[in-house]
């Protein structure tokens, strides 16, 4: 990993150099806040430890700098000042820094800032990662269009709905909100396994082919449960490989492929159904034309307690404005 120390005071900068090198960190370093960010420009660093006080340009602007120039991947910024004032951290949260060090700086907690950040970084890319394998199965449907992402913020936005209610426990926290929103769109995932004379067909299935088309479901938990083999402590994984396989379960029982009703459906496959449900219908296809938003609505309703759990309906139902927006937002081309 990449980073950036900026500090004009080499007796501050050089041992948090040395320490990071050990680490195993390739470095880059600028002694004021201009300097940094030419290098910011031309090398991309992942994270940077950036002084406040500094000649030229100071820490704040250097962090205002970046975030205002980021398009693609995120730069995690620690600022380091000997400000302790609650004000002035909150000066330096405001203006795009993530963590705070106060001068001296006692290696251990450095040690912690850093291992913070790195975990955020990792985070972003596993979901890069994820989000393309994703579209692997995608590409081989040119009339999915911005299906995946729509699916993904339809998602986040019923569980952190759900989280707030406090009606699922403990169910819903912050870590499934964000493992389900990396993950919901590995859905269909297994469909990279379905022939194209089936994937692709101008028309509705029939018995013989559907059959076969139901098989992605087990393709995609085959195929991400090798993955959890190897990492068995990775919870996303775990998510990935239930809703790859469960996404097409029914509430009453009547759903594919193992029949699996009510709760025993993982409550991961229970959201992104009615996400994946609504989104297919407000979008046409080859065998069909775009339902209207209110028939959309109507058919997810009237599956409430059949299709889908009850208790995630109530929920899509007091988000209707919000779905809209990200209809609206994420639209095919």
């Amino acid at each position: 990993m990449r980073a950036l120390i900026v500090d004009d005071d080499v007796s501050s900068r050089k041992p948090i150099e040395i320490f990071m090198r050990k680490l195993g960190y390739d470095l880059l370093t600028a002694s004021n806040g201009e300097e940094a960010w030419d290098i910011w420009k031309r090398e991309q660093p992942q994270l940077v430890v950036t002084d406040w006080l500094m000649p030229v340009m100071d820490g704040l602007t250097l962090c205002r700098k970046i975030r205002e120039s980021e398009q693609g991947d995120y730069t995690y910024i620690i600022i380091v000042t000997s400000k302790s004032d609650n004000q002035d951290i909150v000066k330096g949260m405001e203006a795009g820094a993530d963590d705070y060090l106060a001068k001296p700086i006692a290696r251990d907690e450095l040690l912690v800032r850093i291992k913070a950040g790195e975990r955020v970084l990792n985070l972003q890319s596993k979901d890069v990662v994820i989000f393309s394998l994703a579209k692997l199965a995608e590409y081989r449907d040119n009339e999915t269009g911005m299906h995946l992402e729509r699916i993904r913020y339809y998602c986040r936005e019923l569980a952190e709905s759900m989280d707030r209610s406090g009606s699922f426990g403990n169910d819903v926290n912050r870590h499934f909100i964000d493992n389900l929103f990396m993950t919901c769109s590995l859905h269909d995932i297994g469909k990279v396994g379905v022939p194209d004379r089936i994937l692709l067909k101008p028309g509705r299935l029939d018995t013989e082919e559907f059959e076969i088309m139901k098989t992605h479901t087990v393709i995609g938990f085959t195929t991400l449960n090798d993955a959890l083999e190897h990492s068995p402590s990775a919870q996303y994984l775990r998510m990935a490989t239930e809703v790859a396989r469960s996404h097409h379960e029914k509430f009453d029982g009547s759903g594919y492929p193992d029949g699996t009703k009510a709760k025993k459906i993982p409550l991961s496959a229970r959201i992104v159904a009615v996400a994946d449900v609504y989104d297919a219908l407000i979008s046409k296809r080859v065998y069909k034309p775009a339902f209207r938003t209110e028939e959309a609505i109507k058919i997810i309703r009237e599956g409430k307690g059949k299709h889908f759990d009850p208790d995630i309906v109530e929920v899509f139902e007091s988000r209707l404005e919000r779905f809209a927006e990200i209809q609206n937002q994420y639209k095919d081309e």
